[in-house]
């Protein structure tokens, strides 16, 4: 890529769409586009074949425009699964139809089964049965991925794939609502400290194992996919390490400094027990991550902090 070449990035004004907006136009990338920048709704196919014919973007970043923890995944499983399908079906058609040189696409540890050996490898993609509470979206991503291999095969799409770790980091959602569980825990333990609360409850029994790709690390993954790899396999992008959820809520307690209680409740969901990446094929590629679990999560809380508190 080029710093004229022309980028679109397409997301829900999440953390992965707002942080390579960010990147590119910090490093002086001019012909930067970003779906929520510039009002693009992709599940409309006239709008998105109006973009690429106008615009023609070179190099296309493709990421979920909708996605959620466990919570939003229950209440919205056909929005997430519906919007999702519409979007990257007019996107890759279009990516195809107009030229693109290559397409990145973002799937997600959710598309490996929900008792996938660990750690989870390329290869046990469509091996077994899926974890119920995230299966549409789920299904909507493995959609996505069966369609770049079709495209990259029946017309030569360079449409490749990252499987990342859960994305963190400045920009997280730490909605209750809607927010995968790092940022709800930074949101909850953050509230509690400065609204003076003795107890904090976390959805689950705590068991589930997680891993976590800090957003700078995506980043620079993301780029150096983007320049240097093209197979057709998709390729796994993780921290290298997971935690259990009870460990990330006592890590996270104490980078906050909330010295209350800590409880379970074990009436709510917790999930696939185990998503733990195999990186091995992307670290064998020169590769690595920087930022440790730990400092993440302390540039997190602090980002989390003075955004909604003014520093206080």
């Amino acid at each position: 890529m080029d710093k004229d070449s022309n980028i679109l990035i397409v997301g829900h004004n999440d953390i992965i769409e707002s942080s390579l907006r960010s990147f590119f136009r910090g490093q002086g990338y001019t012909n930067v586009f970003s779906s929520s920048d510039i009002a693009l709704n992709a599940a409309i196919q006239a709008s998105v074949y109006d973009f690429f014919q106008k615009n023609k973007p070179e190099y296309v970043f493709l990421a979920s425009t909708r996605s959620g923890g466990i919570a939003a995944n229950e209440k919205n499983g056909a929005e997430f699964m519906y919007h999702n399908l519409e979007s990257q079906n007019n996107i890759l058609y279009a990516s195809w139809k107009f030229g693109v040189k290559k397409l990145l696409y973002f799937a997600g540890s959710c598309i490996y089964p929900k008792e996938s050996p660990q750690p989870m490898k390329e290869e046990y993609l469509l091996t077994g049965a899926l974890e119920k509470t995230s299966e549409p979206y789920s299904v909507a991503k493995i959609a996505g991925i069966t369609l770049c291999w079709a495209f990259k095969r029946q017309y030569g799409l360079n449409a490749i794939v990252m499987v990342p770790a859960t994305i963190y980091g400045p920009g997280s959602d730490a909605d209750m609502e809607t927010a995968h569980v790092m940022g709800a825990l930074i949101g909850k333990f953050s509230d509690a400290v400065y609204e003076g609360q003795k107890q904090v409850t976390v959805w689950g029994s705590g068991e589930p194992r997680r891993e976590f790709l800090y957003i700078d690390d995506f980043v620079e993954a993301s780029l150096f996919l983007m320049e240097h790899y093209e197979e057709d396999q998709i390729i796994n992008v993780g921290s290298g390490e997971d935690i259990t959820i009870k460990e990330l809520a006592g890590l996270i307690a104490q980078v906050s400094g909330f010295g209350g209680s800590i409880v379970f409740d074990k009436t709510k969901p917790d999930g696939t027990a185990r998503k733990f990446l195999d990186s091995s094929r992307m670290l064998a590629r020169g590769w690595k991550p920087k930022v440790s679990l730990e400092a993440g999560v302390q540039k997190t809380y602090a980002w989390y902090k003075t955004r909604t508190y003014k520093g206080a």
